[in-house]
This record gives structure tokens, C-alpha cells and sequence, in this order.
């Protein structure tokens, strides 16, 4: 018998202990008591989402992300907006197309700050949210779970568009490639879903003048090096692109004139009154070192307050 053993390349030694089945019960009760434990101190599972809900952020809780509603999401009326009515026009198109379950792009808005391109997609969510839109605000840093948010919104009737603002990218980080492959690939193909990114920079990545040294001259075409080819990959698996640009002295006036009917200021009741705040919102400008709707809505906040304080002194 030993031998048998032997030949079949064990070696057998009576001298090991056998396992009872009452040790093994014993065991499995520890091993139990172990992941009753650490179970404990992970933390609880996030909530379902409250679908009642127009707009959402994706947030993170022990390494499993969640959809979280936003009780009370940014009002931006369309009608807010000036100087970029091309802007308003072509992403009204597209999400109108989208909403109304037709073929829709996902679309990158990119160009100076503080032009309206944020403004621009919450307004979108504004007009169409009671026609079944739905926002999902997501950090850059999470852009790696794309998958999962597609997959939390699948089969359902509402159209999604997944809102990364102010994107950036540095070589190598992981949300890059994601976002790449995401575009051409399983959130492409959702048909509930889009992705709609804002950014200073038209190719979301630096650009470095080295890179210039890549170019190649064929003939009397210009051939781009592998990196700004790269680059560019990125931006052109976006179907819309719509560019914003500085706002000039009159569209940034107008602007203020908007923002401050918003808030309830009434026009200037005299041509002196009109001169003395088209000045102040000048020097606000000046000050800012910027004209843009960004600078013209905190320009129309501060001079709103302001006012309202006077009239409560006045009151008194």
C-alpha cells in the first residue's frame, strides 16, 4: 500500500493527524465570524436612486459610486444667455433631436471662460427636463466609471446626459482613455445616454511647442506628429463641437442688462442713472480683468444686493 503511494508521487505519512468533521464545522464558524466582522466595518450600501429626481451627481462611498440627486439644481433660463445665440441654436438642436429619441451627438463645448458653456447645458436641462431630460453631473476623476452610470440608467425611459464640466486632461491619467474609449464604445451606443463636456482647450490635453518638431511635410501636405495626433483623437470622437469667444464691450453691457432683469433691477430711469451704471459695470470689468457673462453675472449680483440694501435703509 505504501508503495502504491509511492509510485503515485505521494508520499504517505501516517503520522499526520485526520480532520474530524467537527473541526471543519469549527473552523467555517470562525472563518464566519471573521466576515461578520469585517462586513461590519465596511461601509452600508449606497441608496437606490430617487428617480423622481431631474439632476444628479455621481459620487463615490467606500469605493462604489452612486447616483445622488440634486435637490435644488442651478436655474438657467435660455433666454439668460446673450451673445452666443449660433451656441444656443446648434446645442438646443442636438438635445431637442436627443429628448425626442432621434440620432443625437455627444457634443464638446470648448472656448474662453466664463462665456456661457456650463450655463449653456444646465439651461438645456431647464427647458427639457419636463419632457424627460436628465443631468449627471461627473468629476473627472470618475469618468473611469462610465460604465457603471451607463449601466445604472439602462432600460429607463428618461434621456440622459452625463455633464463633465471644465475637463482638462494630463498624459496618462486613467479618465482619459476611458472617456476615449467610452465615446466610440458602450456609452456611445446607449441610446438613453450622452455625454456633454465643457473645456477651455480644444483638445482637452497641453500642447507643447516640441511637439510641432513631429510635423512632416509630404508633397505639399502637412503631416501631424503621433502625439498631436493623439490629441486631437480625443476631441474628434466628439460629434458637435461648438466654440465660444470673447465677449466684446457691447455683449458683455448687454449681458449685464440681462442678469440684472433677472434679479429684479428695472431699467435706468434716466440717462444719467443708465451712464453711471454702465460705468460701474466697466470698472467691475477692469477690475476683474475680464468681459465675459461670468464677470457680467457677478457684476449684476453685487449691484442687485446693493440696491436691495438700499431700499431696505431707505425704508426704515
Amino acid at each position: 500500500m505504501r508503495a502504491a503511494w509511492h509510485n503515485c508521487g505521494f508520499t504517505f505519512r501516517p503520522e499526520l493527524p485526520l480532520i474530524s468533521f467537527g473541526d471543519i464545522n469549527a473552523l467555517l464558524g470562525r472563518v464566519e465570524g471573521v466576515l461578520d466582522r469585517v462586513e461590519a466595518l465596511l461601509p452600508p450600501a449606497p441608496p437606490p436612486p430617487d428617480w423622481k429626481a431631474t439632476a444628479f451627481r455621481w459620487r463615490k462611498r467606500g469605493g462604489r459610486g452612486h447616483l445622488q440627486a440634486v435637490a435644488h439644481p442651478h436655474v438657467i433660463r435660455l433666454s439668460d444667455l446673450v451673445a452666443v445665440d449660433e451656441q444656443k441654436r446648434a446645442i438646443d438642436d442636438n438635445t431637442r433631436q436627443f429628448v425626442a429619441g432621434l440620432p443625437a451627438n455627444n457634443v464638446l463645448l470648448t472656448g474662453s471662460r466664463g462665456t456661457g458653456k456650463s450655463s449653456l447645458v444646465k439651461a438645456m436641462l431647464v427647458k427639457y427636463a419636463a419632457k424627460g431630460m436628465r443631468l449627471i453631473e461627473v468629476d473627472k476623476a470618475d469618468l473611469v466609471d462610465l460604465p457603471d452610470i451607463a449601466d445604472a440608467v439602462q432600460g429607463r425611459g428618461e434621456r440622459f446626459i452625463v455633464f463633465c464640466d471644465d475637463l482638462t486632461f494630463d498624459a496618462g491619467e486613467p479618465g482619459y482613455k476611458a472617456l476615449k474609449v467610452m465615446l466610440d464604445g458602450t456609452v456611445a451606443s446607449s441610446a438613453n445616454l450622452l455625454i456633454y463636456a465643457t473645456s477651455n482647450r480644444r483638445h482637452l490635453l497641453p500642447e507643447y511647442f516640441s511637439e510641432n518638431l513631429e510635423t512632416k511635410h509630404v508633397g505639399e501636405e502637412v503631416h501631424p506628429g503621433e502625439s498631436v495626433e493623439e490629441k486631437i483623437s480625443l476631441s474628434e470622437r466628439f460629434g458637435l463641437w461648438i466654440s465660444f469667444y470673447p465677449f466684446s464691450q457691447d455683449d458683455y453691457l448687454a449681458a449685464t442688462a440681462g442678469w440684472l432683469e433677472s434679479f429684479g433691477v428695472g431699467a435706468p430711469k434716466s440717462a444719467r442713472e443708465k451712464e453711471a451704471r454702465t460705468r460701474d459695470a466697466l470698472q467691475f470689468a477692469l477690475q476683474r480683468g475680464s468681459r465675459s457673462g461670468r464677470v457680467a453675472w457677478q457684476f449684476a449680483k453685487s449691484y442687485a444686493g446693493a440696491a436691495a440694501l438700499k431700499r431696505r435703509a431707505g425704508s426704515r
